[in-house]
């Protein structure tokens, strides 16, 4: 469907009869055996955004992620010739964990000009090549080449920086982030330097949060207590939501939502904090000023002058929400366990120049928090629902269309990386057919 074929009302899941229409099974967020098929088939072979490169943002600058779904930990730095490598977080001599301060599960930062173990004293380069070895002379024909770090495919795509745990990946990054990411290229991401971080780990199925932030049909009942008056929620609640726009592409997708377009009138209902801040949920009133003559083509596809927010779905478990106060957020949920993941949500803006513009994206933040925690707030009473097996499958609505997506996709992935070899022993799902995205 291309930019030009918006389907009538109704009719968004009815545009991608791949997906069909019937109850889905949630199975693949509950089951233990496929959350060992997730980390083979779709953890250790797709592209993962680790953070940006204003993380690294001179010679020597590093910092490590903890990637438990893959059972490893990664480094990425930037070298001597500034560019930006990842490697394993490993040293080549008897396995420790290379770097880390007081606790090994505990992600780093900071900069450095070498990388030295604590544990027997081997030290490598910014570029991953081992340099010393204590008392080499009591090793037996060894060759300090053979023995760097072991690296880590990594590219960039407008700042953002993403590894392939794959010796040989699928796709190039950039054709695997696909014609959703292109439609978003030229948005001055770089100049978002001003940033709030907030990570939990929640007791959930990674899946299961990100259905929460991929549909806002939810919105008009979870979050009613949040309109500035009692008359405004019940006026939401009778109206539903309806999104703007919903597009797939391959194994990512994409929510144009509607949403506050311009700075409230004085006699309009606002909450007093929004009101003495200028900011909410919807970011700072005061747009900065980006520069932009026009927005990147694939912001606002349905071109309504009521549009708010457009969210990107990466796959498998990478978000970035753009916000048309000119402010963009990324959500990351990070698999621990088939109960479990570690949610990340990190909100971005232009550095405030001034107290005032500085307490409008607080108030923002603050704001965002309190909701995601409402979204949270029922992934726990769910996913141990689920488990019960009660009910294996479970209506979804039009406007739900990125859920049913994402379990398909998810599903297609593992069934095409095992294939006609069969399934591993003991492990089942409810899809089966291969896909050839997934190949």
């Amino acid at each position: 469907m291309t930019l030009a074929q918006k389907p009538g009302a109704g009719s968004w899941t009815q545009a991608y009869p791949e997906l069909g229409t019937g109850p889905v099974s949630y199975e693949d967020s509950i089951s233990p055996e496929f959350f060992e098929a997730e980390r083979e088939a779709i953890f250790r072979r797709c592209w993962l955004n680790l953070g940006r490169v204003e993380q690294v943002p001179r010679v020597g600058s590093y910092f490590t992620r903890e990637l438990a779904v893959a059972n490893t930990s990664i480094i990425v730095v930037r070298g001597q010739d500034r560019k930006i490598r990842a490697f394993h977080n490993l040293c080549r001599h008897r396995g420790n964990k290379l770097v880390w301060t007081d606790y090994p599960g505990v992600e780093e930062r900071g900069t450095c000009q070498q990388f030295a173990c604590k544990y027997h004293g081997w030290r490598y380069g910014l570029d991953g090549k081992l340099n010393f070895i204590q008392q080499e002379q009591e090793f037996f024909d060894v060759n300090k080449a053979d023995y760097g770090l072991v690296e880590v495919n990594c590219d960039i795509w407008e700042g953002f920086i993403f590894v392939n745990l794959s010796k040989t990946p699928v796709q190039p990054l950039r054709e695997f982030l696909g014609e959703m990411a292109w439609g978003i290229e030229g948005y001055p991401f770089h100049k978002f330097t001003q940033v709030f971080r907030y990570r939990a780990e929640v007791k959930a199925n990674w899946k299961l949060f990100m259905d929460a932030f991929q549909e806002f049909y939810h919105a008009p009942v979870l979050h009613k207590k949040q309109s500035a008056t009692p008359e405004a929620a019940q006026a939401l609640y009778e109206m539903g939501y309806h999104g703007l726009w919903y597009q797939l592409f391959g194994p990512h997708r994409m929510v144009s939502s509607m949403g506050r377009y311009r700075a409230p009138a004085d006699e309009e209902p606002v909450k007093p904090i929004d009101r003495l801040t200028r900011s909410g949920l919807f970011g700072p009133w005061d747009e900065p000023d980006l520069g932009m003559a026009e927005l990147p083509r694939g912001l606002n596809p349905a071109r309504s002058p009521m549009w708010g927010l457009d969210s990107f779905q990466f796959f498998p478990n990478f978000t970035i929400l753009i916000w048309k106060p000119n402010w963009y957020l990324t959500y990351h949920y990070w698999p621990l366990s088939a109960d479990s993941h570690l949610f990340e949500g990190t909100l971005y803006f232009v550095p405030p120049r001034n107290a005032a513009e500085r307490l409008a994206q607080e108030t923002a933040a603050v704001t965002f928090k309190e909701f995601a925690l409402q979204d949270g707030n029922t992934l726990e009473a769910t996913h141990t629902m689920l488990k019960s097996r009660v009910v294996d499958k479970f209506l979804l609505c039009d406007q739900e269309i990125l859920c049913r997506h994402l379990h398909k996709a998810v599903q297609d992935w593992v069934s095409g990386y095992y294939g006609g070899e069969g399934l591993p022993a003991g492990r089942v799902w409810s899809r089966t057919a291969p896909s050839s995205q997934a190949r």
